[in-house]
């Protein structure tokens, strides 16, 4: 299987796509998780590692076909 298929994701990186997805800025994402936009970019780095993916777009896709966000 894919990594894809298997990427179990951490709340917070979950969290952090689900931001991605309604189209926030990682400015706006930290404010509403009240963490820096390092911790930010953290989180979604850690998360596209895991999906295996290129790009926080192919990240979101993944993470919705996947049914790891909504």
């Amino acid at each position: 299987q894919s990594p894809a298929a298997t990427a179990r994701l951490a709340p917070r990186e979950r969290e952090a796509l689900q931001w991605a997805a309604e189209g926030k800025t990682d400015w706006e994402i930290g404010e509403v998780m009240g963490i820096s936009t390092h911790g930010v970019d953290f989180h979604l780095r850690s998360a596209r590692a895991k999906l295996g993916t290129a790009n926080r777009t192919q990240a979101v896709a993944i993470a919705l076909r996947r049914g790891l966000i909504i």
